[in-house]
């Protein structure tokens, strides 16, 4: 396979899968957008984390949601977990890895607020952990997996999982289906 060859084909494939997930998800999405929708409408926070490559989304997303994605409106209350690399390195050191999302939960999050979590496996430690901790809270946790969702799927309020085995495909559409939510929130909370 030539290297046009082989880009056409990958590039076929992630248009194959963004077009199932759209097909078999939408509902999902838009429950998602409401739910983000409604938890900054009272008032509340949206937090996101995720590890890798997930960790960078999760920084992209806040930032969608602070700064803005299409349209020029008011700030949203939105925090990315990834980002503070002296609380990151002093929990990892003094409580493990395993806590570095769940102590920020416990210290930030409150009844209301939302925590959306990407892992593509659904099986990362330190997310389901935040989950643990944000369910603790009363906070709503969304999250985003792929493969079978993992131990992860059991603990949101609502999951969307890719049906992939790849994680390079997983966390593009991944991040393709949160701007997809961020206009849609942009959008209701326009009404």
């Amino acid at each position: 396979m030539t290297p046009a060859e082989q880009a056409r084909a990958e590039l076929t494939a992630l248009a194959a899968l963004a077009t199932r997930v759209g097909e078999e998800y939408a509902e999902t999405i838009a429950a998602i957008a409401d739910t983000y929708g409604a938890a900054l409408r009272a008032g509340g926070t949206l937090f996101f984390a995720g590890n890798g490559g997930s960790a960078a989304d999760a920084q992209h997303l806040a930032t969608e949601y602070v700064v803005r994605y299409q349209s020029n409106r008011p700030a949203l209350r939105a925090v990315a977990l990834t980002t503070d690399s002296s609380l990151l390195t002093a929990c990892a050191n003094d409580m493990g890895f395993d806590e570095v999302f769940a102590r920020q939960v416990e210290a930030l999050a409150r009844a209301g607020d939302v925590l959306s979590l990407h892992s593509t496996s659904g099986d990362s430690p330190n997310v389901i952990r935040a989950a643990q901790a944000a369910k603790a809270r009363a906070v709503t946790v969304v999250g985003f997996v792929g493969h079978s969702g993992g131990r992860l799927k059991d603990l949101t309020d609502v999951v969307l999982i890719v049906p992939s085995d790849d994680t390079a495909r997983i966390q593009e559409i991944h991040l393709a289906i949160e701007h997809v939510i961020c206009g849609l929130v942009e959008a209701r909370l326009r009404e």
